[in-house]
């Protein structure tokens, strides 16, 4: 069954619901809950046709929201599964490795690599071009060399690209009336450590007012030479939550300022509409996990400059999802949302676009540490035990792994996005660096019944703890 609004009586009906018309054949059910299975959409797949029967004209009353269903989620949620790039299953990969996964696409006429120049240490930096039409848009993930899960949506749209039949009427829509340049790597020296800098040590994403660095220049010199219309700047962030006491954000969206007043001008008003057709393609499967960045202006980041420019972007950050360490889930929501705001730019309709979805989103709320350790006894070997709270990091927030010290001592008010009430336990910590512990060293604490080595184990965090 394919559900359309039925123009004429479609106002006429209130209450949230419009009259559908209901041609004959199988319908895709919504599936709006990522953990639904495949059995519960068939289910409603034979609902559907029951309900259509097999005259193959019938009327039926649908919801609104089920009956006006914008493109792209289910085009997004099958080309990241018919087209998903073999090799990318963990989110750290080399350069060598990931452009190797793409060989077999990049042999496609459909698609244009470019080399744009080298890295600081002289690793290719390349574009993909897909589609000639009059509108561009610039992508370009993984400035940030830890920062992956974009870099392997780009690679599943690319795929998508240059393999999809001719009868896929989204990809040549698409590539009709859009030029979209992507630049997956940016920083791939910075990916080959899995670190945020580049090889010198520099954020890539504070070099857009100097443009120091070769990988710097060369962003700007594609958006120069291209003129983009449209930019999507493509980051992963650590533990934030959806407002004050929300769940962990999945993904935050931004239409970046262009000045210290944080003004609407046309350009900026653009990347609301195109922010907003992302955050209603987005709801059904993430909800109340979507958040707002703040738009506070950063006159050295790439995403502020950019819409000065006159490049209407759009700052994408896959956050956390429970069970997606890899964020192969977030890899298929981005090309959701990137399919979205493709079709959104294809048909002008950001001018049309309600803001009310991005706008309404909560912030994008900063957590300081992932666990607070609060109320213990702190002890250390030949050191009597001494009241401190512990904030513990982790290297990698989306895996868990790697804890770390932060701030020890009096952190009542610390926001953290666990707290372990250690109240009458002592905190046994590990032979430290001349027997202090520091920060940003890795934890080795252990939870015990007493000051005494040998007292009673209550629980313990890090590999060495005693």
């Amino acid at each position: 069954m394919v559900a359309r609004p039925f123009p004429a009586i479609k106002g006429a009906l209130s209450d949230g619901f419009t009259l559908a018309l209901c041609l004959s054949g199988g319908n895709r059910g919504r599936n709006s809950d990522i953990e639904k299975s495949n059995r519960e959409a068939n289910m409603l797949n034979r609902f559907t046709r029951i309900a259509c029967g097999s005259a193959g004209l019938v009327l039926l009353l649908v919801p609104l929201a089920q009956a006006q269903q914008p493109c792209c989620r289910s085009e997004g949620l099958e080309v990241a599964d018919l087209y998903r790039v073999e090799g990318l299953d963990e989110r750290r990969f080399t350069h060598a490795e990931y452009w190797e996964s793409l060989a077999t696409a990049l042999r496609s006429d459909r698609i244009q690599v470019t080399r744009l120049g080298e890295s600081v240490e002289g690793r290719a930096i390349n574009a993909v071009t897909a589609g000639s039409g009059p509108t561009t848009v610039l992508l370009w993930s993984q400035m940030h060399g830890d920062e992956s899960a974009a870099t392997m949506s780009l690679a599943d749209i690319i795929a998508w690209f240059a393999s999809a039949p001719e009868s896929d009427r989204l990809r040549a829509r698409l590539a009709e009336r859009l030029t979209i340049v992507m630049v997956p790597m940016l920083n791939p020296d910075g990916a080959e450590r899995f670190i945020r800098e580049n090889a010198v040590g520099v954020d890539i994403n504070r070099d857009a007012r100097r443009t120091a660095t070769p990988e710097g220049r060369i962003l700007k010199s594609v958006r120069d030479s291209l003129q983009a219309d449209f930019g999507f700047n493509l980051h992963d962030q650590g533990i934030h939550t959806a407002g004050e006491d929300g769940p962990l954000v999945a993904i935050a969206l931004l239409a970046p300022a262009a000045d210290e007043e944080r003004s609407w001008g046309p350009v900026r008003q653009r990347a609301r509409g195109v922010a907003a057709a992302i955050a209603t393609a987005l709801e059904p499967d993430l909800e109340d996990r979507m958040a707002r960045y703040d738009d506070a202006y950063a006159p050295r980041a790439f995403g502020d400059n950019m819409q000065a420019w006159g490049t209407s972007t759009v700052l994408i950050e896959s956050g956390i999802l429970p069970n997606d360490r890899q964020k192969q889930e977030l890899r298929r929501l981005n090309i959701v949302a990137l399919l979205s705001a493709f079709e959104t730019i294809a048909s002008e309709r950001y001018a049309d676009e309600a803001t009310a979805a991005y706008d309404s989103l909560p912030m994008n709320r900063s957590v300081d540490y992932s666990i607070l350790v609060q109320g213990g006894d702190l002890v250390l070997e030949g050191a009597g035990p001494i009241r401190a709270d512990i904030a513990i990091d982790f290297d990698d927030s989306a895996a868990g792994t790697g804890p770390r010290y932060g701030e020890i001592g009096d952190l009542e008010g610390v926001v953290a996005l666990d707290t372990v009430n250690a109240s009458g336990l002592f905190i046994h910590a590990g032979p430290g660096e001349e027997g202090m512990i520091r920060r940003g060293t890795p934890v080795a604490i252990t939870a015990r019944r007493g000051p005494d080595p040998e007292s009673q184990k209550v629980w313990a965090l890090g590999t060495d703890a005693p």
